[in-house]
């Protein structure tokens, strides 16, 4: 693949690849669901890395609620909530290192010099990583969120901490919704 390293769109490449492969091994994890107790702890750790995504947050939640009926709910919302943040991470550091190269250029050509100015202004800079923040909480997946935050140029530790903070609570709600219903 070293073609693609001097390739101009390599990651938008590779975001349709991954989307491609789920497609591809979305049977392989209907058969694995119903074995998922044998996982354990590592399932939840795993099932909070696919939360964080739109292609992978209805398999995490399904192996979340599989796995509240046989373990203890504080642990599997401790670990599957660092799954999150390792999930969260390597999407923020992609959009933050990768992926900003290649929007930076469509976002030149697109935005006239007006709104340019109206986006890096003192009291519009705050918004974004704000806007990041709400939808990193809400139940929607965090890529948008991530995107906003990564763009925003976020310090790496503040992030960590919203979204180790905002997927601790998510999900808390999530498997005692289950215990509940």
């Amino acid at each position: 693949m070293a073609f693609l390293r001097h390739w101009k769109h390599k990651n938008i490449l590779l975001f349709l690849l991954g989307i491609l492969i789920a497609f591809l091994f979305s049977g392989s994890l209907r058969q694995l669901l119903p074995n998922l107790g044998q996982f354990g702890y590592i399932g939840a750790f795993m099932a909070g890395v696919l939360f964080v995504s739109t292609f992978t947050i209805a398999t995490g939640a399904l192996m979340l609620l599989t796995l509240a009926g046989t373990l203890v709910p504080l642990e599997i919302i401790t670990l599957a909530a660092l799954g999150a943040v390792t999930g969260d991470l390597l999407i923020f550091k992609f959009i933050r290192n990768e992926v900003t190269e290649e929007i930076t250029p469509i976002y030149n050509n697109l935005t006239g010099s007006h709104l340019k100015k109206i986006l890096h202004t003192k009291y519009f800079g705050w918004t974004l990583p704000v806007v990041g923040t709400l939808i990193i909480l809400s139940p929607l997946p965090d890529e948008l969120g991530i995107s906003l935050m990564g763009i925003s140029q976020v310090k790496t530790l503040k992030f960590l901490l919203i979204s180790l903070a905002s997927h601790t609570v998510g999900m808390s709600l999530l498997i005692f919704a289950s215990r509940v219903a």
